[in-house]
């Protein structure tokens, strides 16, 4: 009795590292794959095309992008369902987003200093502040081409049309590329069009543009882009965290990636991979 109970003992004992043995694959997969999420901004789209090189290249991760609202881009972080995003406007235009969740995700440091967000209007617009647009809001088509509905700089536009009383005008829901499309298309024309617009952006070296004035500084002042991380983070994949925490780009850096992937039949991925071979040294110095 005893030498049987010994011999069903250790065939548990078997079977249980059979099965850890069979996990362990699968359990290293899932741990070599991050998933990373952004909002289908230029700007989000170029530095996150970057990050996802970077360490499917050099770190040897699998890198899931998936493209989402900026609303769920923080819930997905804050809850774990994502590991990072590289496209945190703050303080301003994602600060309502920070306070809900500041306590769940980790702002791991600045990818850009120097963005703005406003309204903008081609150069040849003759008025210099957003309290001169009710005036002429003929000339504007009673409207704000924004983009989509969940970004910051739209609650923003909400609040600036409330406050300096646009009260003819009509905020219309679109896309980035939707936007800029309007734009091109009114410049074509020497049309009066106001835009939601953010730096940096390509189309500030496309064509000659300029923000409205903003008295009541509804739209904030200077801004960043932080790279946002989920908790935990640190300690499951240290090498990712690290690069994250070193990956920093300059205005002139991100616009030339993203002028590049408006380039016909352009590729984010591949201008990225451009990009890192064009900027060795610096790819380098981030995975120190």
């Amino acid at each position: 009795m005893k030498l049987f109970s010994t011999r069903v003992a250790l065939i548990a004992m078997l079977c249980l590292a059979m099965a850890g043995l069979a996990q362990a694959p699968a359990a290293l997969a899932k741990k070599n794959k991050i998933k990373l999420v952004y909002v289908e901004w230029s700007s989000a789209t170029a530095s996150s095309n970057l990050a996802k090189a970077v360490i499917q290249e050099k770190l040897g991760y699998k890198v899931q992008t998936l493209p989402i609202s900026a609303a769920a881009m923080w819930q997905a972080v804050s809850t774990g369902d994502a590991d990072f995003f590289t496209s945190a406007w703050l303080p301003t235009t994602h600060g309502h987003y920070f306070k809900k969740v500041k306590d769940k995700v980790e702002v791991l440091g600045v990818l850009l200093k120097g963005t703005r967000i406003g309204l903008v209007v081609p150069k040849y617009v003759t008025i210099k502040s957003i309290g001169e647009m009710e005036k002429m809001h003929d000339k504007f088509g009673n409207k704000i081409v924004g983009i989509d509905p969940g970004a910051g700089i739209m609650s923003k536009t909400e609040q600036a049309m409330k406050d300096y009383n646009l009260k003819s005008f009509k905020l219309v829901e679109s896309s980035g590329a939707a936007m800029t499309a309007a734009l091109g298309d009114a410049i074509k024309n020497k049309k009066w069009i106001a835009v939601t617009g953010w730096t940096p952006h390509w189309k500030f070296g496309r064509w000659e543009l300029k923000y409205l004035d903003d008295p009541k500084n509804i739209y904030g002042g200077e801004e960043e882009i932080d790279i946002v991380a989920r908790k935990g983070l640190k300690q499951d994949m240290p090498k990712v965290y690290a690069f994250l925490k070193n990956y920093k780009l300059t205005p002139n850096e991100l616009e030339t990636l993203m002028v590049w992937n408006q380039e016909r039949g352009a590729d984010p991925y591949k201008s990225a991979l451009r990009w890192m071979k064009a900027n060795p040294k610096k790819v380098e110095a981030w995975l120190k």
